[in-house]
């Protein structure tokens, strides 16, 4: 667990998504505040769990494309608790040299980043507390200018993020600020939770995660798409996020899916 300076700056009481995100993974970085809101989510939605392990195996196949598409910088957005095939062990696995910034708002995140998300030799990862609310901060911190050549294309990885910034904090206008900054080339990757497969499934957690004031907005594949103006979707689109290019022929009912999965090529 995090050195006592950390534990100063949290408060315990007050569950986080990432830790959250976290139980629900098996990990033990989190709270009783925290496994109180997994637990009562699980309860009212059973889906949640494999939802959490569908949204990180997704990370996985989306970094590794972009790799092997010759992507050498990524941005990751929202890193959560490291757990396995974190963004620099998928993209490094493909090419040593790759470069990677996670950014997280949880102080409990980046101990954990800093002391276990160590680098290929060859290549070089770098860590932000910052919130994505905040592009400016993070765009132009020093840590990312050092890291990343904004100038040349960047993967930029926001996955199981976008549905905790809620309506009124513009979450379109702020993926656009990032997208601004991109080269052309770039590429984005968006999970995001939605209720169009599973209606009564993804109600059931967005009302257990709302109980607790933690803004947790499911959003149609309409609205999803809006995070990809300026690029072009890379097949097979807009999908369910375990239906975005699967490791196995595996098929599953799309009421199943409580996310939308997909990767856009900026124009």
């Amino acid at each position: 667990m995090p050195e006592e300076s950390t534990f100063a700056k949290i408060d315990r009481s007050v569950p986080h998504s990432a830790r959250i995100y976290d139980y629900w993974l098996g990990g033990k970085d989190n709270f009783a505040a925290d496994r109180a809101v997994a637990e009562a989510t699980a309860k009212a939605s059973p889906g949640v769990v494999q939802g959490a392990r569908d949204n990180r195996a997704f990370l996985g196949r989306a970094v590794r494309h972009l790799a092997e598409q010759g992507v050498t910088q990524f941005l990751d957005i929202g890193t959560g608790i490291p757990t396995q095939g974190n963004t620099h062990e998928v993209a490094q696995a493909v090419n040593p040299a790759a470069r990677i910034v996670y950014v997280d708002n949880d102080p409990i995140v980046m101990v954990h980043a800093r002391a276990l998300l160590k680098s290929d030799p060859a290549g070089r990862t770098a860590y932000i507390e910052a919130d994505l609310r905040e592009p400016d901060s993070i765009l132009g911190h020093p840590r990312l200018l050092e890291t990343i050549d904004l100038s040349k294309p960047v993967g930029l990885v926001i996955v199981g993020t976008l549905m905790f910034i809620k309506d009124a904090e513009d979450p379109v206008g702020l993926v656009a600020r990032y997208s601004a900054a991109l080269a052309a080339g770039s590429y984005l990757a968006v999970s995001h939770v939605t209720a169009d497969f599973a209606p009564k499934m993804v109600g059931a957690s967005a009302e257990a995660y709302n109980s607790e004031a933690l803004g947790f907005t499911p959003r149609t594949g309409e609205q999803v798409m809006r995070f990809f103006d300026g690029y072009e979707l890379v097949e097979p689109g807009l999908v369910a996020v375990f239906d975005w290019r699967p490791d196995t022929d595996e098929r599953r009912a799309p009421e199943e899916a409580g996310a939308y999965g997909a990767v856009g090529r900026k124009l």
